[in-house]
């Protein structure tokens, strides 16, 4: 099943914002540090059918003020995320193809033509 969540960049206030909003929401949080800095690298709050991520990581680019937000696009095969990245990128910037990762899955990223940034993944093992 394909979903979309939202992704907050946070740029060094990730342990701070995503504590707030599992304490508004009484959601639970996990959160991975980075090994220097105490920067997060990922945060997932998670209640019911609510997934919201989050990262003090940046990519390319600078962090300002309103760039903060990407979609995070879990994919059902791996034709999908072949597809959609391929259809994504059409006339966008491709900022990190598609490859396998540490974790056993399957990562992208890509600006599309609108300067949306979308993280399209794909992960076997949680499909089994």
């Amino acid at each position: 099943m394909m979903q979309i969540h939202p992704y907050i960049h946070f740029n060094g206030r990730c342990r701070e914002a995503m504590t707030f909003y599992k304490e508004s929401l009484g959601a639970e949080l996990e959160m991975a540090p980075a090994e220097e800095g105490g920067r997060i690298v990922h945060a997932s709050l998670v209640k019911d059918d609510l997934l919201l991520m989050g990262s003090d990581m940046q990519g390319p680019g600078a962090f300002a003020r309103g760039n903060g937000i990407s979609l995070s696009l879990s994919c059902g095969s791996e034709a999908d995320i072949r597809l959609f990245f391929r259809r994504l990128s059409t006339g966008g910037t491709v900022v990190s193809a598609v490859m396998a990762q540490q974790w056993g899955g399957l990562f992208g990223v890509v600006t599309d033509r609108f300067g949306i940034t979308w993280m399209l993944s794909y992960d076997a093992q949680a499909r089994l």
